[in-house]
């Protein structure tokens, strides 16, 4: 039996942040083939600047979420269980 380790809060914020990333990959996929839509140009935008203020606060509360992070020793990306081991549906 495993241990839920992750608060509800952090949760919410990794599934915050798992929105974004989707939303982010669907308008690059919208935008490799309709590069002049400046309406979809400024939602990606804005969908990226989020994203990334949402890494940074996570990151901050709760140390990396990406192995291309900066950690002090020992390595603290390998922390957090692994995404398929979180379960979202407590939360």
């Amino acid at each position: 039996m495993e241990v839920d380790i992750m608060s509800r809060e952090q949760k919410l914020l990794l599934l915050e942040i798992m929105e974004y990333s989707f939303a982010l990959v669907e308008t690059n996929l919208y935008l490799d083939t309709h590069p002049y839509d400046e309406r979809a140009l400024k939602l990606h935008n804005s969908y990226s600047q989020k994203y990334n203020e949402l890494l940074s606060l996570y990151e901050a509360k709760y140390g990396p979420l990406r192995y291309t992070q900066m950690s002090g020793c020992p390595w603290a990306y390998i922390n957090d269980p692994w995404p398929w081991e979180i379960d979202f549906n407590v939360i």
